[in-house]
């Protein structure tokens, strides 16, 4: 049975959260939260879809299928009824839209989740949006949504991507580990010995469920650890030091050719959309 207090806590969370009240007259709801290190926003689902990114701090959002980490202006698509939930990482600053995916046919074809590179002037429209809610401003409202739409629907997408998540009970007891220690370097044989699965077994799973290799998962799973360390602030021998290379040239190199940039210039590359 619900205690009185916690009626009340889910009372409030339910009027900053819930109510977003969409339509074919006002396809687009935008929104800007400030969230402490540590905030933790449950797993929840939306009618509408959703598009979430942070311009401070880092946020990782997660589904049933994958986990995504969101350096600042990546920002990540949850299609319709899409179940997640959204951790952030250091103090984090956010904007989100909810979009009425009736009223925006552009995105039909939107039905995975998918994460695109916000530019400045994508911001500038949401924030528009989000600061114009007064009849006072329809017009300038009428005005910014096309546009908004349409730069939404060309955004770029970000290279960092996903990671994906296997349903196999020892495949995802590996998996698990290793999100807890990315820097962890045994061998999928080691890791086949922990969970009961020969290397061959464990090897085709990894192809089946996830389509990467175990390296490449590894490697993808240090990579977006990577871009949410180096986002906030921690130096590249740092990152290359926690995530188990040798150097950080090692490191450096691996970055270079998996995102097409060095760290330092990747970062760079981002800050000026």
């Amino acid at each position: 049975m619900k205690t009185e207090k916690f009626e009340i806590l889910e009372a409030a969370w339910r009027r900053r959260f819930l109510p977003i009240r969409t339509d074919t007259q006002n396809p687009v709801v935008a929104r800007m939260w400030d969230f402490e290190d540590g905030f933790r926003d449950a797993w929840h689902a939306h009618e509408e879809a959703q598009l979430i990114y942070v311009t401070r701090g880092v946020a990782r959002a997660v589904t049933p299928h994958g986990i995504w980490t969101l350096a600042p202006f990546q920002a990540i698509w949850m299609p319709p009824g899409m179940l997640h939930e959204l951790h952030a990482i250091g103090d984090v600053t956010a904007r989100t839209a909810y979009v009425d995916a009736d009223a925006a046919p552009q995105f039909k074809a939107w039905t995975q989740c998918r994460v695109v590179q916000v530019g400045q002037l994508l911001d500038a429209l949401l924030v528009a949006l989000a600061v114009d809610t007064d009849s006072s401003e329809t017009q300038r409202t009428e005005l910014a949504l096309p546009l908004f739409m349409h730069e939404l629907a060309r955004a770029l997408p970000a290279l960092s991507g996903r990671l994906p998540l296997p349903d196999d009970r020892r495949l995802r007891a590996v998996c698990e580990q290793l999100l807890l220690c990315p820097e962890n370097n045994d061998t999928i044989d080691v890791w086949g010995a922990r969970v009961g699965a020969s290397t061959r077994t464990l090897a085709r799973l990894f192809r089946d469920e996830t389509g990467l290799s175990f390296g490449q998962w590894r490697q993808h799973l240090r990579l977006v650890e990577a871009v949410a360390r180096l986002a906030q602030g921690a130096p590249v021998a740092t990152v290359a030091a926690e995530l188990g290379y040798q150097s950080p040239s090692a490191f450096t190199s691996m970055f270079r050719k998996t995102l097409g940039a060095s760290p330092q210039r990747y970062l760079r590359q981002r800050d000026s959309l």
